[in-house]
């Protein structure tokens, strides 16, 4: 078996009855049903505050790389460049939404930076203990990293030194900021998920 050149990686994905011909269908067909509960699986890791669309977008350039272990040096790789393309800059802009909304929330507030960095913490960890303690899919996740998000926010105050009169306002301005950066980027997210996995089965 050949490695396909990286230029391949610049042609469009190939079509499964082309796949089928070279006796490699199965292979193909076991790489699209895996690809499904991966982009699940970082479809979660983006809801903890993880770059998990990212790892998606990586998973879908090493499919690609591994193309050439199994496809004739004549067929095309399964994710065109286009598609890769797309996928990164939803994913930015994924990225864009959630940072902004945090930051403008939390700023609006009169966060200090300690009152922000508290509020990133505190919102990973909390989406992690959100989603063990609360089992509802997406729920847990999003309860727990509002309430980390609020949290560490008022503990980044306090650790400032503000009162804790002073410090509610920013930690609920950093909360919501954080609720309204994860709605924004939940969609975006499973638009990438979705792109990829159409172009896997197409």
């Amino acid at each position: 078996m050949t490695a396909l050149p990286a230029l391949m990686l610049l042609a469009e994905p190939p079509p499964i009855e082309t796949v089928a011909a070279s006796g490699s269908a199965w292979i193909a067909w076991t790489v699209a049903l895996l690809f499904v509960p991966f982009g699940l699986a970082c479809l979660t890791l983006a809801l903890l505050g993880l770059p998990g669309v990212w790892i998606l977008i990586g998973g879908a350039v090493v499919v690609n790389l591994a193309d050439g272990w199994w496809l004739p040096e004549a067929e095309r790789p399964t994710f065109s460049i286009g598609v890769l393309v797309a996928a990164t800059l939803l994913a930015a802009i994924g990225e864009a939404v959630e940072f902004l909304a945090s930051a403008v929330g939390a700023k609006r507030g009169g966060a200090s930076r300690s009152g922000i960095a508290g509020a990133l913490v505190g919102a990973l960890v909390g989406s992690i203990a959100g989603t063990l303690l609360i089992p509802i899919p997406v729920v847990g996740t999003l309860l727990g990293a509002v309430g980390g998000s609020f949290l560490g926010a008022l503990l980044g105050e306090l650790h400032r030194g503000a009162t804790p009169s002073e410090s509610i306002r920013p930690a609920s301005a950093a909360a919501i900021g954080r609720t309204l950066g994860t709605l924004g980027k939940l969609p975006i997210a499973v638009a990438v998920w979705a792109v990829l996995t159409v172009a896997v089965f197409w």
